[in-house]
């Protein structure tokens, strides 16, 4: 199958997504609208080879870096961050695929290399061994994208007979075994379409599945390309942290466009001749700067590490951890600098920068953008506590 694969450069790549963003802002709205991506988008991200980017060469994929994959995304965010979510979602799900047995590698791509994949992995619902796999039971949320998607991969703590304690995996299960529940009604982040998922005492076979433990171990990525070495909580993370990014650019961008033609309506003068007016942005892009540099240092940093064979201990994940957490919230506070320069026309449903506003204090609720539970593992870790997050 590589043979077959035309492997584009990262710069390629990132041109394409940038040349979306007039599109995706224009669609934007509709994305809201609908409470999930619209297929024109989604099309386009499969035709750009967005998906495919940090998929297995031997699976039809790019096998890139996950920076590759992150610059896209920050790309799309500034256009319709619901959609960036979504491409961000189901895209880093090719990464992770890389970790499960080859069976289920050959279940997904066998069919079709395009297949799609939407999540919940918070352990919702239960799970009972039986002979050969799993039984899941039960309601999973905030399954975004997964209109979309063929399959899902959900979250279960499995209690195997003499074991000490349950093992948190993570199971394949296909779009057959289970409905989809239309709740998603949210006041940020609207177009992701995070629906419930539910399952009525559905067989998993083992093979479909793999250990979320194993990964914070980083147990089995030995004989795997360099590029999936890296700890999956923290590549997951750092995917959303760059969506965050992307939407926080966005909104710089209207700021931009929408100062440069205001005029006040008390004196008729520019409004982007006020001081308070660049002030905020010049400290907006500066937030967002930093925002990149955290993210850019540290995949640098692990990759380099993993380069050279050097084992990634738990002080440095734990700030690496925390990095993407502290992104989330720049991004969040950058985006909430600008909104307040905006006056009552921010207000107004016409204004895209009040839905970069709502769309970043829901992507800043995530939980791998929580900044502070996170910082105070990195600095419990630092402390010489043992660490607190074992997803990362």
């Amino acid at each position: 199958m590589d043979a077959k694969v035309t492997i584009p450069t990262e710069a390629e790549l990132v041109q394409r997504a940038r040349d979306m963003i007039p599109t995706l802002r224009a669609r934007a709205q509709a994305c809201e609208d609908a409470r999930k991506a619209p297929e024109e988008n989604i099309k386009d991200f499969e035709d750009a080879g967005f998906f495919r980017i940090v998929q297995l060469k031997a699976h039809g994929g790019f096998e890139m870096n996950p920076m590759s994959f992150y610059r896209v995304l920050q790309e799309i965010g500034r256009g319709c961050p619901s959609s960036a979510w979504v491409l961000m979602v189901i895209g880093i799900h090719n990464w992770e695929m890389a970790l499960f047995p080859d069976q289920a590698l050959a279940d997904l791509y066998g069919p079709t290399i395009h297949a799609k994949t939407s999540s919940s992995y918070h352990p919702w619902g239960k799970a009972e061994k039986v002979e050969g796999g799993v039984v899941l039971e039960g309601t999973w949320r905030f399954s975004s994208g997964c209109d979309h998607c063929q399959w899902a991969l959900l979250g279960a703590m499995v209690m195997t007979p003499g074991a000490p304690m349950p093992d948190f995996r993570v199971h394949l299960v296909p779009r057959s075994d289970y409905k989809i529940s239309d709740n998603w009604h949210a006041f940020g982040l609207a177009g992701t379409g995070s629906k419930d998922l539910v399952l009525n005492k559905v067989f998993v076979p083992d093979h479909r599945s793999h250990s979320l433990i194993d990964c914070f171990q980083l147990k089995g990525v030995e004989n795997l390309p360099p590029n999936y070495r890296m700890p999956f909580g923290t590549t997951f993370s750092f995917a959303v942290s760059s969506v965050m990014i992307g939407m926080a650019q966005g909104a710089i961008d209207c700021f931009i466009e929408e100062m440069k033609v205001r005029v006040d309506t008390l004196d008729g003068g520019k409004t982007d001749r006020s001081p308070y007016v660049k002030d905020r942005l010049g400290n907006a892009m500066a937030k967002v700067r930093g925002a990149k540099a955290r993210r850019d240092t540290a995949i640098a940093a692990m990759m380099d590490s993993i380069q050279r064979g050097e084992p990634l201990n738990i002080n440095r994940r734990s700030e690496y951890k925390f990095d993407a957490g502290r992104i989330g919230r720049e991004c969040e506070e950058a985006i909430q600098m600008l909104y307040k320069a905006t006056g009552a026309r921010g207000v107004m449903k016409s204004n895209p920068i009040q839905r970069y506003l709502r769309d970043s204090m829901a992507g800043a609720n995530h939980i791998t953008q929580n900044a502070d539970d996170y910082g105070g593992n990195a600095g419990g870790v630092a402390l010489g506590y043992e660490t607190t997050d074992l997803i990362m």
